[in-house]
């Protein structure tokens, strides 16, 4: 918050500001989206709709799914809500009680933290630092889990790291889950950005008998370039399907029509702007890279997924910029945005004082120039 209210400050001054700080794909759904949403306006009933969601729109997930691999669910164990945020609480509300353990693979995106700690819930944080490419192991999976132990929260592609698991890394977390009685959500929203051919596998798929403890959680968001229209999405169990329902009722009746209409659109019409924009963002990822390949100090585990990287920094710390000192990640960024203006979020935010976290979905025209911002800025150092 200190770095983006400081980059809102000095852009109202007239700076020269380039960000790349905020998480949003920063492209439009395609057309056919905005044609059913016309449509569904058109013919808008005015009434209350399902308070698990339409089944054109479940079903239209449901088809996404199976194309990425997981199949089984049925209508009866898919739940939608507002966003995936609202997925997680829902999710999080029906499973966790006070003083339950809950293990967090960090880096972790932020508001996990914030939604357990609403919940009472002791986080467990089981830090992956970028040696280990910021990736959970087996190991430290089965070193953390106590009788207290009831989830593991897992979000694969990552925010903020970018990494994605391969096939075998997948397959040995599942043989490791299954000989414990815990729940695992499975933040899976940027399933559908993945580089380099590597694919996207998945717990479920790796070891079936985890899906009696597994939550799969979506969204529209990122895929479509869609984070206002709030579209969000579970598969589970039915019993906690069912939970997630009655807290749909309770909390938001149900979402409103027109926007389950463009979500079934986006998910059941052309992929083509998707795959389009994640080939954009593997050319964009290769510009990043390089940039921090000339960075004599950074290092950075290759994120082949999301739209992220997160770069260990620790090496500028206790060393000075422009003769100010730079004590933490909040010292470097802060520095940076001041210095060169460009705005990055500290790593200490996901939980890795170490690193920082930069999102290249900028106008493809900042890119080149905010890269050579950064690498003129840390060339600076004394």
């Amino acid at each position: 918050m200190e770095i983006a209210l400081k980059a809102k400050r000095l852009k109202a001054e007239g700076r020269d500001i380039i960000s790349f700080s905020i998480g949003v794909p920063n492209f439009l759904p395609a057309d056919h989206v905005y044609q059913a949403a016309r449509e569904a306006l058109e013919h808008d009933s005015g009434q209350y709709g399902s308070n698990r969601g339409p089944d054109d729109l479940v079903d239209a997930w449901l088809g996404s799914l199976e194309r990425s691999g997981v199949t089984g669910y049925g209508r009866e164990n898919v739940v939608t809500g507002v966003g995936a945020k609202h997925v997680l609480f829902n999710v999080l509300y029906a499973l966790v009680d006070e003083g339950d353990e809950v293990l967090i693979p960090t880096p972790y995106w932020t508001s996990y933290i914030d939604m357990l700690d609403v919940m009472g819930a002791k986080n467990v944080l089981l830090p992956c630092s970028a040696e280990q490419s910021y990736k959970l192991r087996p190991e430290q999976l089965a070193a953390a889990i106590t009788p207290k132990t009831r989830v593991l929260m897992f979000n694969n592609p990552s925010n903020p790291t970018g990494m994605v698991y391969t096939k075998d890394e997948i397959a040995a977390l599942a043989a490791e889950l299954v000989k414990h009685d815990i729940w695992i959500l499975s933040d899976d929203i940027y399933r559908e950005m993945i580089f380099d051919g590597i694919g996207w596998h998945h717990l479920v798929t790796a070891e079936p008998k985890l899906r009696d403890r597994v939550v799969l959680i979506d969204s529209i968001s990122k895929t479509y370039g869609m984070p206002g229209w709030r579209v969000g999405f579970m598969a589970a169990p039915e019993r906690l399907a069912k939970a997630c329902v009655t807290l749909n009722s309770t909390a938001i009746t149900n979402l409103p029509e027109v926007v389950c209409a463009a979500a079934a659109a986006a998910l059941s019409g052309s992929q083509a702007v998707t795959e389009g924009k994640c080939k954009e963002f593997a050319g964009r990822r290769d510009q990043v890279m390089a940039c921090f390949s000339r960075i004599a100090g950074m290092t950075c585990p290759k994120p082949q997924g999301a739209f992220y990287a997160f770069p260990n920094i620790s090496f500028a710390f206790g060393r000075k910029h422009r003769g100010q000192v730079l004590n933490n990640d909040v010292d470097v960024c802060a520095a940076m945005l001041e210095s060169v203006g460009v705005a990055c979020v500290p790593g200490s935010a996901f939980g890795e004082p170490n690193g920082m976290r930069i999102s290249y979905t900028c106008k493809a025209e900042e890119l080149p120039d905010g890269l050579a911002r950064i690498e003129r800025f840390f060339g600076e150092l004394e």
